[in-house]
């Protein structure tokens, strides 16, 4: 198995709720370590550049407006096949409809306020954790 990095965001709802730490250790229980950390509040432009894929989807604005709504934790993520992993612990977009003690089932509400992001292939990866870190921000664990 490969060790690859992913993209990770505790979204506003976690956060204002309290749960990021809860998020954070259940992230780290399922295998992930945390490279590189910042808690930061979205801003408008950041919010509409990182979603720009959404921009044509009815939901775009109101994701925008939800994601500069409160701090956000953004974060890099590295693990055995960490993408996939972060995925598995995270749960379905839908917390109503996600796996019984995933991230979005634990501490999410619905498909909007969900708790949690994070990237869903290699190349998404590596476009989202450019788009909030410099590679001198990414610590190497040893």
């Amino acid at each position: 198995m490969a060790i690859e990095r992913t993209f990770s965001i505790i979204k506003p709802d976690a956060v204002a709720a309290g749960n990021a730490g809860h998020v954070l250790q259940l992230l780290i229980d399922g295998g992930l370590r945390p490279v590189a950390m910042r808690m930061m509040h979205l801003t408008t432009a950041q919010a509409e550049g990182f979603y720009a894929v959404h921009r044509e989807r009815p939901f775009f604005k109101d994701l925008v407006k939800f994601m500069t709504s409160g701090p956000v934790i953004v974060q890099v993520l590295e693990g055995e096949n960490a993408i996939a992993k972060n995925r598995e612990l995270m749960g379905a977009t839908d917390s109503r409809k996600a796996a019984a003690g995933t991230i979005r089932q634990k501490y999410g509400t619905d498909i909007e306020r969900n708790a949690a992001h994070g990237s869903d292939a290699p190349d998404t990866a590596k476009y989202e954790i450019g788009f909030f870190f410099s590679g001198s921000e990414l610590a190497t664990l040893g």
